[in-house]
């Protein structure tokens, strides 16, 4: 091929490459549409971490759409009050939340099965049943009677019991106790003698300092250091028996979640997935530091006694027989959570737990 001949032709190739770029433009602009959403949060944003999972969802949308999806976030009461959040967006007032389920138990008790419910899943045991067993489906099958399709998109790991003014030894102690305790757990305490009150996260300190309640359970020690819980309760006590493991969920607007191209809606699901990922990480490397500030200043650090464990126990078997019977969504969800639960700590006492407990005694021992 002469030179004459090869210029030509490659000038015919660029011309026609120039074409195909020029076609593609408009192309893509129509596979990536313009969407501007509104992400209600049950957070204040001084709960950088829990806060921060629905400014990851958002953060990770509009990078992986160039823009072309933008989800604004409002905090807790900028748009509707932090414990509405679920409600506002199943009735269209704005197409996103960020939130817990169990915040809305008092609609409908399945909600609490969504994120934690007494002697639940642990952190690691909702992963596995939301993404390798049933409770994806499941949950989302119930939430669609809420107009809502849901996501994890957080968690806090086992929460800590809670900041009491005053030392609580035995169930007798708990009796007209007035606590901030949210959801199923709230119900299962109130067996127990708790009177429970359902606040949101903002409003606990206020309500502590001046004694309209006795105790208060939050999330762990990063958070309730920034709210200061420690300056007006004494006693810290652990563990969250009901919340082993907590989610926080991305919740969408049904009919907007159907709208959505379906590579949009597998970014948002993957963003999801990233928030979900990035909090529990946050958590765990932030609680350690925290508790040791707390009781540095101060704070009294105590188990509940087996007498409580063993109470609350009680008690929550004999709400689930309650709600099995009253609620088939209940049923449903329950029943297959507690089959996949009972096969994880088969695994965990085998794995993870051996583990972790030798590791724990080289910590206690100096040897780590």
């Amino acid at each position: 091929m002469d030179r004459r001949s090869f210029f030509k032709k490659a000038g015919k190739a660029a011309v026609g490459a120039a074409a195909v770029t020029t076609l593609a433009a408009p192309a893509i602009a129509q596979e990536n549409p313009k969407i501007s959403w509104r992400l209600a949060s049950s957070f204040p944003k001084s709960l950088d971490t829990i806060y921060g999972g629905g400014a990851d969802i958002a953060a990770h949308v509009k990078a992986a759409t160039d823009g072309a999806f933008d989800i604004q976030v409002f905090a807790a009461g900028e748009l509707v009050p932090g414990l509405e959040a679920a409600n506002a967006c199943g009735a269209g007032t704005v197409e996103m939340a960020h939130t817990v389920l169990y915040y809305y138990y008092g609609k409908e008790p399945t909600y609490a099965l969504g994120s934690a419910i007494p002697f639940g899943l642990n952190a690691r045991m909702q992963n596995a049943w939301y993404h390798a067993g049933n409770g994806g489906t499941l949950m989302n099958e119930f939430l669609a009677t809420q107009n809502l399709y849901g996501m994890p998109a957080g968690n806090t790991g086992v929460q800590m019991g809670g900041w009491f003014r005053k030392e609580i030894n035995t169930v007798a102690d708990l009796n007209g106790l007035k606590m901030r305790i949210g959801g199923l757990a709230g119900k299962v305490m109130e067996r127990l003698g708790v009177v429970p009150q359902q606040i949101a996260g903002g409003d606990i300190y206020p309500a502590l300092e001046k004694g309209t309640i006795d105790a208060a359970e939050w999330v762990g020690p990063y958070d309730d250091a920034k709210l200061g819980f420690n300056k007006v309760a004494k006693y810290y006590y652990y563990p969250g028996f009901w919340e082993g493991g907590p989610v926080v969920h991305g919740v969408v607007n049904l009919a907007k979640w159907n709208e959505l191209p379906k590579h949009y809606q597998a970014i948002l699901s993957d963003s999801c997935i990233a928030a979900n990922s990035i909090m529990l990480g946050k958590y765990d490397a932030r609680n350690a530091t925290a508790l040791k500030e707390l009781v540095g200043g101060g704070a009294v650090l105590k188990p509940y006694s087996q007498e409580i464990l063993n109470a609350a126990y009680d008690a929550s078997l004999a709400t689930y027989a309650e709600l099995r019977e009253k609620s088939p969504h209940f049923k449903k969800i329950y029943d297959d959570q507690l089959a996949f639960k009972k096969d994880s700590y088969l695994w965990a006492q085998i794995g993870e737990y051996t583990f972790d407990t030798f590791m724990m005694i080289q910590q206690r021992s100096g040897k780590l």
